[in-house]
């Protein structure tokens, strides 16, 4: 389980930009400035529970690890992040990439729970893959649009 966090902590570096780079390529989302800061909130929200699902994994807590996954990123968080409004502001691609998130989070669940009936290495190499499923899509939005 170490090594999976390891992997994923060495890797995520892989996606930053270069500290010197000038031109920002990604599309500039327009949002009124509430919806700014509530897409903002969600972002930041979405990231303390990764950081919470990595911590129950780290803890062997793999129920909780599906729990915060479903409440927070999953399809049934919707409704909480506001995913209706904010989706009338923003292109196709950007909506795709946040619904893929979502189900990203939802299929997380199934397979967490199903590496609880089968423990082992295995399992936890889907566990971990499936978690890298929900954190590529964040790297994809982040990578291909803006918001300020």
């Amino acid at each position: 389980m170490f090594m999976g966090l390891l992997a994923l902590v060495a890797t995520s570096g892989l996606y930053l930009q270069p500290a010197g780079a000038v031109e920002d390529g990604r599309q500039l989302v327009r949002l009124p400035p509430m919806m700014q800061e509530h897409m903002l909130g969600n972002m930041r929200d979405h990231l303390a529970a990764l950081d919470d699902m990595l911590g129950a994994l780290a803890e062997g807590k793999i129920s909780k690890a599906s729990e915060i996954a479903e409440k927070r990123l999953g399809m049934s968080s919707l409704s909480e992040h506001g995913a209706a409004h904010l989706g009338k502001f923003m292109p196709e691609g950007m909506k795709a990439i946040g619904a893929g998130l979502h189900h990203a989070a939802s299929r997380f669940v199934i397979i967490a729970g199903n590496a609880e009936l089968d423990p082992g290495l295995a399992s936890q190499r889907k566990v971990y893959r499936a978690l890298q499923a929900i954190t590529e899509k964040c790297n994809a939005c982040h990578q291909s649009y803006r918001i300020r």
